[in-house]
């Protein structure tokens, strides 16, 4: 018997409620709940610790598998166990940032953004401040709370040496470049179909956001509109 078919008796007797069922279904998905939770270790959170969150993350999937998705149990979970494992990270990490100064800071960044449009230059804080009707301090505590987020492919030193990629260790890279894939099938997969039909024209067939609005026979502003939207989706989703 196959691995998937082994999955799939066993997803049939967790969801039939038989007993033990649950117990034999995440001995047998170990491996692969372990080979994820690596990809996140050096964060500080023990890797057991990793792995039992992980496990939650598989459970839940195995619960929400829907027999009618006619794919493997393994690339559906995948993303699931990621998606646990980082939002414990962000939620119940070691360092704890209420959701006011988290939200105060996503705040920030986008009174900074604004500024910077409409000043061409940098905020001072004190002016931040005066946007925002909030302290100084305050914003200063929050302003680690929401680093933004920066390519892996941009320039480490500001020069064109180097790119931050080029620090990431190599170490289970072909694993996390998996698990990146099928969390973004994943997402793209549960978006409505125009969305899903702008993103493969966008960035699977290459076509301009113009090219994109002739095929589905929508304008280039409401493409650009769309596009902005699903990515901002997906990034939460990821």
């Amino acid at each position: 018997m196959s691995e998937n078919a082994r999955n799939m008796e066993l997803l049939y007797r967790v969801r039939s409620g038989e007993p033990g069922a649950l117990d034999e279904f995440s001995a047998e998905n170990m491996g692969l709940v372990r080979s994820i939770a690596l990809r996140f270790t050096g964060r500080g959170i023990e890797y057991e610790d990793l792995v039992q969150i992980g496990c939650i993350g598989m459970i839940k999937a195995a619960k929400n598998f829907d027999f009618s998705f006619n794919t493997a149990f393994s690339t559906y979970a995948v993303p699931h166990i990621a998606g646990e494992i980082r939002r414990f990270l962000r939620d119940d990490g070691p360092v704890k940032v209420s959701r006011t100064l988290r939200r105060l800071g996503s705040e920030m960044m986008r009174a900074r953004e604004e500024f910077i449009k409409e000043k061409g230059r940098e905020p001072r804080i004190s002016e931040l401040s005066e946007v925002l009707g909030c302290s100084e301090e305050d914003l200063v505590r929050a302003s680690e709370a929401a680093r933004p987020v920066r390519s892996i492919y941009e320039s480490a030193a500001g020069d064109d040496e180097g790119a931050l990629i080029d620090l990431i260790p190599e170490n289970d890279s072909a694993l996390e470049a998996l698990t990146d894939r099928l969390a973004l099938r994943q997402a793209i997969a549960a978006l409505p179909e125009m969305q899903r039909k702008i993103i493969i024209l966008r960035y699977y067939k290459d076509l301009s956001q113009e090219a994109t609005g002739r095929v589905l026979g929508i304008s280039q502003v409401k493409v650009s509109r769309e596009e902005k939207k699903i990515l901002g989706e997906l990034r939460k989703s990821l």
